[in-house]
C-alpha cells in the first residue's frame, strides 16, 4: 500500500511539473515574441492615387430660384427704372442712389493722386537736377576756398598776412565742405531709392488706393441686375433712404435650375464659382446628376455660421421638384497620383508640424509630414511619407516613437 501510494504521489509531482512547465513554455512563447519584437499593432499602408477634394452638403431645390438684391450703402434712392414683374437683362440698373457726395470724394482722390504724380515728377525732373547743380557747384566752391587756403599758408609763411586772414581762409574751407555733404545728401534723396522719392511714391500709392476706394463706392450707387430674368418683387421707391441688409429687390434669374445649400463657414476659402459637383435627391439617392457652382454669397449667417451656396443644374432629372431635399458633393480639388494617408493616422493635423508614426525595420518612428488635400477621412502628405510606407493610426494606445512593434496591415483605400 505505501509503495502504492507513494508512486501515485510521484505521479501526481511528475503532473503538476509538467502542466507547470506547459504553462511556462506557453507563457514564455506569448511574452517573448512580444518583448523581443514587440506588440502586434494595426497599420495601414501609404498610398498612392488619383484624389479628390470635395466639400458636402445638403440643401433644396429652387426652381425657379429667387435673388434678393441690396444696397451696399447708405444712401437716398433717385430713381428705380423698373418695374415689378418686368425682364431685364444682366448689367440693367435697377436702384440709383443718389451720388453727389460719393463723386465729389472721388474727384478729390483724383487730385490728390495728380498732386502726388506731380511731386514725383518734380522730384525727378527738377529737384534731382537741381541737387547735382548744387553737388556740382559745392564742389568748385571747396575746390575754390582750399586753393585760397593754400595760398594764404603761403602768404602767411612769407609774413604777408596775419593769424585771423589765415583763419578766415581754414573756416572757409570747413564751410564749403560742410555745405557739399549737405547738397550729396540732397542729392540722394532725390534720386531713385531716396528717402523723398520713397515718400513721394509711398503717397502716390496711398492717393491711388483712396481713389480705387472711391470709385467702388462710387460704383456702389447704381445697383444693377447680377443676372437676367424677372424681377418678382420690389420693396423700394423713390426718396427711400436704403442702408445695407434691407431687400429692395427679389429677382427670379432667367435660366436653369438651381439648388441652394447651406456651406460651413470654414470651408468658404475653397470654394470658387465653377467648381464642379455632383448631386442627387435624398427621395432618388442613386440617381445623381452633375452641377456647377454658380453663386456665394457675400454674408455669413450669424445664427448658424453658414454660407449660402447655389449651384446651377444644367440638365436636371424629371423627378426633381421644388424644394426637394438634396446631397452635393462639391469637388474643390483634384491632385492626380497623391500620396495618401488615412487622416486619422495624421498626429497635430491643424498645428504647424503635423507628423506620422511610420513603421521602419520593426520600430516605430516619428516623421514629420506635410499636408495637403483633405477629404473623406483621407489626407495629401506632400513630403514625409512614400507610398507602400506603413503608419499607426492615432488610435492605437501606447505606441511611441522608438518603440519595437510587429506591423498588422488593415485593409483600407480611399473611395
Amino acid at each position: 500500500m505505501n509503495t502504492a501510494s507513494t508512486k501515485r504521489g510521484m505521479l501526481r509531482r511528475h503532473l503538476w511539473t509538467a502542466l507547470f512547465v506547459l504553462l511556462a513554455v506557453a507563457a514564455a512563447s506569448w511574452a517573448l515574441p512580444r518583448a523581443l519584437f514587440g506588440p502586434i499593432v494595426p497599420v495601414v499602408s501609404v498610398v498612392q492615387r488619383d484624389f479628390v477634394q470635395s466639400v458636402v452638403a445638403s440643401g433644396r431645390v429652387q426652381a425657379p430660384h429667387r435673388i434678393d438684391i441690396g444696397a451696399q450703402i447708405t444712401g437716398t434712392v433717385i430713381a428705380v427704372p423698373v418695374a415689378e414683374g418686368q425682364i431685364v437683362r444682366a448689367g440693367q440698373v435697377l436702384v440709383e442712389l443718389d451720388a453727389t457726395e460719393l463723386k465729389a470724394a472721388l474727384q478729390q482722390a483724383l487730385t490728390a493722386v495728380a498732386q502726388a504724380q506731380a511731386k514725383l515728377r518734380q522730384l525727378h525732373e527738377v529737384q534731382a537736377p537741381v541737387a547735382e547743380q548744387n553737388v556740382r557747384q559745392a564742389q568748385t566752391t571747396l575746390e575754390h576756398a582750399r586753393t585760397q587756403q593754400r595760398r594764404n599758408e603761403e602768404l602767411f609763411g612769407k609774413g604777408f598776412i596775419g593769424q585771423a586772414t589765415l583763419d578766415d581762409s581754414r573756416k572757409n574751407v570747413e564751410l564749403a565742405d560742410a555745405q557739399l555733404r549737405a547738397a550729396q545728401r540732397q542729392l540722394e534723396s532725390a534720386r531713385a531709392g531716396g528717402s523723398d522719392v520713397a515718400l513721394a511714391e509711398t503717397a502716390l500709392a496711398q492717393a491711388r488706393a483712396n481713389a480705387d476706394a472711391a470709385r467702388a463706392r462710387l460704383s456702389y450707387a447704381t445697383i444693377t441686375a447680377p443676372v437676367a430674368g424677372t424681377l418678382i418683387g420690389r420693396n423700394v421707391e423713390r426718396g427711400d433712404v436704403v442702408q445695407p441688409g434691407k431687400v429692395l429687390m427679389t429677382l427670379s434669374p432667367s435660366g436653369d435650375t438651381q439648388l441652394v445649400v447651406q456651406i460651413d463657414e470654414k470651408n468658404l476659402a475653397l470654394l470658387a464659382s465653377g467648381q464642379h459637383a455632383i448631386a442627387s435627391a435624398d427621395a432618388y439617392p442613386g440617381k445623381r446628376f452633375d452641377a456647377t457652382l454658380a453663386y456665394i454669397n457675400p454674408g455669413v449667417n450669424a445664427q448658424t455660421g453658414a454660407v449660402e451656396v447655389k449651384l446651377d443644374v444644367p440638365d436636371p432629372p424629371p423627378e426633381l421638384r421644388q424644394d426637394m431635399t438634396v446631397s452635393v458633393d462639391i469637388e474643390v480639388a483634384r491632385r492626380q497620383n497623391a500620396v495618401l494617408v488615412p487622416t486619422d493616422a495624421v498626429r497635430q493635423p491643424q498645428s504647424a508640424s503635423p507628423w506620422v508614426l511610420r513603421v521602419v525595420d520593426g520600430r516605430a518612428q516619428r516623421a514629420p509630414v506635410r499636408v495637403g488635400l483633405r477629404s473623406g477621412g483621407w489626407s495629401e502628405v506632400l513630403e514625409g511619407v512614400e507610398p507602400g510606407d506603413l503608419v499607426v493610426p492615432a488610435g492605437v494606445p501606447d505606441v511611441v516613437d522608438g518603440m519595437r512593434v510587429r506591423p498588422r496591415v488593415d485593409a483600407a483605400s480611399p473611395e
